[in-house]
Formats: structure tokens, sequence, C-alpha cells
């Protein structure tokens, strides 16, 4: 897989969770979205801040976070870790181009577990990795880094 050489624009969302579902922010204040789970009962999708126009990389990493959150819950739940109430996940999802074909994608994650022994947090998310359908669809096809914070 080619290496990004370029890149020309970059993607960022925040996404916590929180007692009413997922809420992911892009940096700049376009995609301000709440989002459920299948089988939920909270109301499916709100729109409440959306600028006009984000970017396609907002979306994905908008989309991707709050997948992946929803496994890090899974992933802790499997492997008996108890999670602190203020998780969060950053995704930076670049847009660039490489020297040999064309146009890529890159993915960086910040994944905020705080009160976990690093290593126990590394696991948890590295876990969710694993699970998330996002992760599993993108896997082999665009790089990506895992950052993991516990303080």
């Amino acid at each position: 897989m080619s290496k990004i050489e370029k890149v020309l624009a970059t993607g960022k969302a925040h996404t916590t969770l929180s007692n009413g579902g997922t809420t992911s922010r892009a940096h700049n204040g376009k995609l301000d979205i709440e989002l459920s789970s299948p089988g939920s009962t909270q109301p499916a999708h709100v729109f409440a801040a959306t600028q006009p126009h984000p970017t396609a990389e907002q979306l994905f990493a908008g989309a991707w976070a709050a997948c992946y959150i929803a496994a890090l819950g899974v992933a802790a739940k499997e492997l008996k870790v108890v999670l602190a109430a203020d998780i969060s996940v950053d995704i930076d999802i670049d847009l660039g181009q490489t020297m040999d074909d064309g146009y890529r994608l890159q993915a960086g994650f910040n994944v905020h577990l705080p009160g976990l022994p690093h290593e126990v947090a590394c696991a948890v998310a590295h876990a969710a990795d694993q699970l998330c359908p996002y992760s599993k669809a993108t896997r082999g096809n665009i790089d990506v880094y895992l950052n993991v914070q516990t303080s």
C-alpha cells in the first residue's frame, strides 16, 4: 500500500459516550450529530447543529468514531473491564496523494480511556478495533494509527 505523500484535507471528529447515546462533533462545528446503536430506544439521529456541507472525511470520521466507541463498550464487557463515564475517541481522516497510485485515505485514532492501566486500555482499544465493522471494512485498505491515552 502506498503512503500518503501530501495531505490535501482532514476531517476530524470528537466522539463521546453519554446516557443519551453517542455524540460526534467536528473540530470546526460542521458536524454535531447524536447517534444511536441498532436496537436502541433512543432517537436514531439528531442533526442538531449541522452546518451545510460537512466534508466526506468529517462524515466518515464521525460515523467510524461512533461505531468504534460502541465497540469499545463491547470489548470492555468481553474483557470484564469497567470503563469510566468520560471515554472519548478523536479520529482524523486524511485525504491525500501518493506518488504512484493517486488519492488515498489514512486514519489517526486518539482513544481516551481514563482510569485504566495503559496495558489494559490498549487491550480494550485493540479488541474494539477487531470488533468494529468500520475497522474491519477498512483493514488493509488504509493506514490506521491508534494512540491510547489513560489520563
